[in-house]
């Protein structure tokens, strides 16, 4: 029980100590998930569609965030989100063209 306690209490404090970086990683934790369901079950589209949408929702976010505050890391983090950014167009356009 202490052990699950620690860990809400680590949730808790890394929310409320930076909410938007809370958010994205919530966002591409979520996109992962739906990757793996839709690797899964290769048929249901639903599941990419919305995997990409959390990826390029969290990777914008990422680059505002990056812009009105910069972290110590910004060239790296900016470069990820825009790498993210770039793979999820690309599965978009990919997608699209299968329909």
């Amino acid at each position: 029980m202490r052990y699950w306690h620690f860990w809400f209490n680590t949730l808790v404090l890394s929310s409320q100590y930076n909410p938007p970086r809370f958010v994205e990683l919530l966002m591409l934790m979520l996109a992962i998930a739906m990757l793996v369901v839709a690797t899964i079950y290769p048929g249901d589209t639903p599941f990419l569609i919305l995997a990409l949408s959390l990826v390029v929702g969290a990777s914008f976010s990422i680059l505002v965030r990056e812009a009105i505050a910069p972290s110590p890391q910004t060239r790296i983090t900016q470069i990820t989100a825009l790498f993210l950014l770039i793979i999820s167009i690309y599965g978009f356009a990919d997608l699209i063209k299968t329909l």
